[in-house]
C-alpha cells in the first residue's frame, strides 16, 4: 500500500448566485476592512463592485486593486501591498482568474512576513499563515482558489516563479457559474484545457496518490464531458457547473501530486513570449503526451475514455489515440496548434530548456527528461 497524506483545509461554496454569500464568509473570517484583488476587465463590468455591496450589506468596507495582467508581476505584486497596508485591509479576496489569485497569494505572504516575494521563491520558505483569504474565481481553469502555488513572473529574470506553502490556500472558495458566463470562448477555451491539463499531468504524476487520482478522474470526467458545450455557449449553466467543479478539483489534485513537463515548459513559454498560459499549455500537450506514452501505465486509455467524442467500449486502445484525440479537441476549440502560431522562436528555446528543467513539475513527470529532451520537445512542439 503506498504512503500518502492529504487535508482540504477550507469550506467552499458552490452555486448560481453564491457570490452574495461573500460577506458571511468574511463575518465568519471576522474580517473588518477587505482588500479586493482584481483586473480591469472585471471592474469595468462592474463586477468588482458587486463584491463590495455584498461585503457592504454585512457593514465590511472595501477597497480594490484593480490592476492585475495577465501574467502578474513582482511590481504588480507590490503595488497591491502598498495598497493593502494603506487602506488598512485585514483580509483579501481574490476575485477572477488565476492572475488575481496570484497576485492576492503573494500579497498575503509580504504583508504578512516582509520582503520581496522573490525571498518566498520555491517550497518551504512561506513561516506560517497568511493574511486570511477568500477566492472568488471568474473563469474555469486555474483551480487556484484551491491550490497552495502563487505564480510570479520576475521580468528582470524572464522568469516565472512558483511560491509553494499549503499556507497559500484560501480559507474559503466562492464558486459561482454565473460568473463565467461572459468569458469570451478564447479564453473559455484556454481556461478549460488548462484545468483539464491539472487533472491529466496530476493523474499520470509520479507522485499521485489514491486521494488525487480520485480528484484526478473526476475533474476528467467533469471537464471532458462539459468543455466542448461551454465554449460553445458560457451561459449553459449545467456546463459552466461542471467546468467550475472540474477544475476545482483538478486544483485540489495538483496541489499534493503536482504537474509534468507541459507545466515545466509552459511558463518560460509565458515569460518569454507572453503567451496566455493556458494556450501554451494546450499547445504542448499533445507533444508531450506522445513523449510519455512510452511510461504509460494503463492509465492513457482512461483519460481518453474521458475526452473523446467518437469512444467506443469494444474499440482497441493505443496511446497514439489518446494523442491524436488531444489533436482534434484542441482543433475543435480553435486552440493553435503550433508554439509558432503563437509567436514562439527557436532562438530562445535553449534558455527556456535551462528554465524548465528548474521546475519541480519535471521530477515528477512520468518519462525522465534531460535538456536536450526538452529542447527537442520544444522543437516539436513548433
Amino acid at each position: 500500500m503506498q504512503n500518502f497524506n492529504f487535508s482540504v483545509p477550507q469550506d467552499i461554496i458552490v452555486g448560481a448566485g453564491s457570490i452574495k454569500k461573500l460577506g458571511k464568509c468574511a463575518k465568519s473570517l471576522q474580517g473588518k476592512h477587505a482588500l479586493i484583488i482584481s483586473g480591469p476587465h472585471l471592474n469595468k463590468m462592474g463586477l468588482v463592485d458587486v463584491c463590495k455591496q455584498s461585503l457592504a450589506e454585512v457593514g465590511i468596507p472595501a477597497d480594490a486593486f484593480t490592476e492585475t495582467e495577465g501574467n502578474p508581476s513582482v511590481e504588480t505584486v507590490e503595488k497591491a501591498t502598498k495598497l493593502y497596508k494603506e487602506c488598512g485591509a485585514d483580509f483579501i479576496v481574490a476575485f477572477g482568474g488565476g492572475s488575481p489569485m496570484d497576485v492576492a497569494k503573494a500579497v498575503g505572504v509580504i504583508a504578512k512576513y516582509g520582503g520581496s516575494i522573490t525571498e518566498y521563491e520555491g517550497g518551504g520558505k512561506v513561516p506560517g499563515p497568511i493574511v486570511p483569504q477568500i477566492a472568488i474565481p471568474t473563469t474555469a481553469g486555474t483551480g487556484s482558489e484551491v491550490t497552495a502555488f502563487s505564480v510570479i513572473t520576475d521580468h528582470s529574470r524572464n522568469y516565472k516563479l512558483t511560491v509553494f506553502s499549503y499556507e497559500l490556500i484560501p480559507k474559503y472558495a466562492i464558486l459561482d457559474p454565473d460568473l463565467i458566463a461572459t468569458a469570451p470562448a478564447s479564453v473559455a477555451a484556454a481556461c478549460g484545457m488548462d484545468a483539464f491539463i491539472h487533472a491529466c499531468e496530476s493523474y499520470i504524476s509520479t507522485d499521485a496518490s489514491p486521494f488525487s487520482e480520485a480528484m484526478s478522474e473526476k475533474a476528467m470526467e467533469l471537464i471532458g464531458r462539459s468543455i466542448r458545450a461551454y465554449v460553445a455557449n458560457r451561459t449553459d449553466v449545467d456546463a459552466a457547473s461542471d467546468m467550475l467543479v472540474g477544475s476545482l478539483f483538478a486544483g485540489i489534485a495538483f496541489s499534493w501530486a503536482r504537474l509534468g513537463n507541459v507545466h515545466a515548459m509552459s511558463h518560460p513559454v509565458s515569460a518569454y513570449f507572453d503567451v496566455p498560459h493556458g494556450v501554451a499549455n494546450a499547445i504542448l500537450l499533445p507533444t508531450i503526451l506522445d513523449y510519455n506514452k512510452l511510461a504509460d501505465k494503463g492509465k492513457y486509455k482512461k483519460i481518453y475514455e474521458y475526452v473523446s467524442e467518437t469512444h467506443r467500449s469494444d474499440e482497441s486502445f493505443t496511446p497514439d489515440m489518446l494523442v491524436d484525440a488531444i489533436r482534434a479537441l484542441n482543433n475543435s476549440l480553435s486552440i493553435p496548434a503550433n508554439l509558432t502560431e503563437v509567436g514562439v522562436t527557436e532562438d530562445k528555446i535553449d534558455v527556456m530548456a535551462d528554465d524548465a528543467m528548474k521546475s519541480g513539475n519535471i521530477m515528477v513527470n512520468p518519462r525522465r527528461s534531460t535538456k536536450k529532451d526538452i529542447v527537442a520537445l520544444y522543437k516539436k512542439a513548433m
